[in-house]
This record gives structure tokens, sequence and C-alpha cells, in this order.
């Protein structure tokens, strides 16, 4: 199944490492990136698409424990239809 969460990270070195490392240590396998500096407080909002067979709320439960992170929001994906072919 995919999921796309939503990341709310603090600005400091390491912080994105540390999420996808934890990502990828409960068995989700990042798919997509995409993210960066918004407002004047310099958080990372960020949003990262990743594959698994486990539920998504042990991830999200994981990802909350990261001192550098401070909101995850997980949502299911949509699988693309598959196309025809003729």
């Amino acid at each position: 199944m995919r999921y796309r969460l939503d990341l709310v990270l603090k600005p400091v070195e390491g912080a994105l490492v540390r999420v996808i490392g934890m990502t990828e240590r409960r068995g989700f396998a990042p798919r997509s990136i995409a993210g960066g500096h918004e407002g004047a407080d310099g958080r990372w909002r960020l949003q990262l698409e990743v594959d698994g067979g486990r539920p998504a709320e042990t991830l999200k439960r994981q990802l909350q424990k990261v001192y550098d992170c401070e909101s995850v929001e997980i949502s299911p994906v949509e699988a693309a239809p598959l196309e025809t072919v003729r």
C-alpha cells in the first residue's frame, strides 16, 4: 500500500536523514520526497510517499518520537488505474 506522509520538521542538521532512516527501518520504502522551508520559523514542510505492507499507524507513532519531527499526518494514496493496452 502507498501512503503520503505530511511532516513538519525542525530546521536542524540531520532531521531529514533521521526521518528517512526511521521510515526504511520500519519496513517502508520511500518513493518520492518533496518539500522545503516555509514561513519565518524556518520549519521544513515535507511530503514523503512510501510503500509498505505494515500498518501506517506504526510508522506514524515511531516518527512522532523523533525529536526533530513536530507533526506527522498520514493518508493513503490511491493507486493509478492501469492503462488498457490494445
